[in-house]
């Protein structure tokens, strides 16, 4: 619990409070056209993901960033794995991912992401991360290790990244990769 309200503190009106011009939080939001709004339900299979991946101690993208979506791709099994912990070094402002000092990196995390990847049967799997600049590689290594784990658990699969910028150190991170390549590298 205090992990969750560490992690909430460093979202919402601390990542906006830079910004030069300021929103309006006592402002009427505009309501949203009928087209636009779903049904925000949760059904016993997100349910069970959530709880496989807090199992896990792994994270999506898609909760971090409090997507809208969610719940659509949480229930046909697909999910985008943010790797690194729920901390990220840089505090942009369109983003809703925690900022702030993250805790080290879990050796087993790599391991722990393959297993769920295998229990959940993908066949493709979407994996991004928080920006580590505290990282000396900026996280290439913890890629490399994630990619092993899976392609060890599951050679058939394929695997895209979404990756950080490694600290400016991209030929050094694509040399890391090199005996290792993702299917899809963005």
């Amino acid at each position: 619990m205090l992990q969750e309200l560490e992690i909430k503190a460093l979202k919402g009106e601390s990542k906006t409070s830079r910004l030069k011009i300021k929103p309006d939080f006592e402002r009427e939001p505009l309501k949203k056209p009928d087209w636009i709004r779903i049904r925000l339900s949760s059904s016993q299979k997100v349910n069970q993901l959530k709880k496989t991946l807090r199992g896990q101690n792994l994270f999506t993208v898609c909760e971090e960033a409090q997507c809208p979506n969610l719940n659509e791709c949480f229930n046909h099994g697909t999910a985008t794995f943010m790797i690194m912990g729920q901390i990220c070094t840089r505090r942009c402002p369109f983003c809703d991912v925690a900022h702030g000092r993250p805790k080290p990196l879990d050796i087993n995390e790599p391991l722990h992401l393959a297993q769920t990847i295998a229990k959940m049967a993908l066949k493709y799997v979407v994996i991004t991360s928080v920006d580590r600049d505290d990282l000396r590689d900026g996280g290439a290594a913890h890629f490399k290790a994630c990619i092993d784990a899976i392609r060890l658990t599951n050679p058939e699969i394929k695997i895209e990244i979404l990756t950080p910028d490694f600290r400016g150190r991209m030929e050094k991170a694509l040399e890391i990769f090199s005996d290792c390549p993702p299917d899809v590298f963005n």
